[in-house]
């Protein structure tokens, strides 16, 4: 398997992608966006995640994030992704889901040519991570993820998106402590 986009070193900073599969929009309910809030703290205070920076969009998730002393980061992502598409599953099946039957199928057929028994697949193989390299780029790619749902028209401006750290960057309330960076 590649190591491309993979975070293989230690105690470095990832910008990190993961998305759903097909790019299907999993994260407009309110209850799915509680699923990936509630597995990144678990894996902030059980399993070493320092989140920098993060934004939920309705297909994927950005995170700026690094694995602690001790921790490593593909396994945090491996464990964060396996959770997730448990609880994601089982949302769909036990709440009001217009999209319910045609988001069960799609999840089903996306991993019939898997060996490993599985029944659905929620998040696309693998994740995108690039490292944090210079300030700049931190700096570049902070503002991109933060502008995410701007650029969507889902908010007119990055802090009114309650699902993104550009609130905790401009002291509001928010969902998801994070650690916050200078970006100057």
């Amino acid at each position: 398997m590649s190591t491309k986009y993979k975070a293989t070193m230690p105690d470095v900073a990832y910008f990190v992608t993961i998305t759903s599969v097909g790019w299907i929009d999993v994260f407009t309910r309110l209850r799915q966006k509680y699923v990936l809030i509630q597995s990144l703290m678990y894996c902030q205070k059980k399993k070493g995640l320092e989140i920098y920076a993060y934004c939920i969009m309705p297909s994927h998730v950005h995170l700026l994030c690094k694995a602690e002393e001790g921790s490593v980061l593909s396994d945090i992502m491996r464990d964060f992704k396996k959770h997730t598409s448990k609880k994601i599953i089982q949302n769909i099946m036990e709440f009001p889901e217009s999209r319910r039957e045609w988001m069960l199928d799609h999840f089903k057929k996306a991993c019939q040519h898997l060996k490993r028994g599985q029944k659905y697949k929620v998040w696309q193989d693998g994740y995108h991570a690039q490292i944090a390299k210079s300030n700049w780029f931190i700096k570049q790619k902070v503002q991109y993820k933060h502008n995410n749902p701007v650029a969507e028209k889902i908010v007119a401006s990055p802090e009114d998106y309650v699902f993104s750290s550009a609130r905790n960057y401009s002291e509001l309330e928010n969902e998801l402590e994070v650690t916050l960076i200078f970006m100057g």
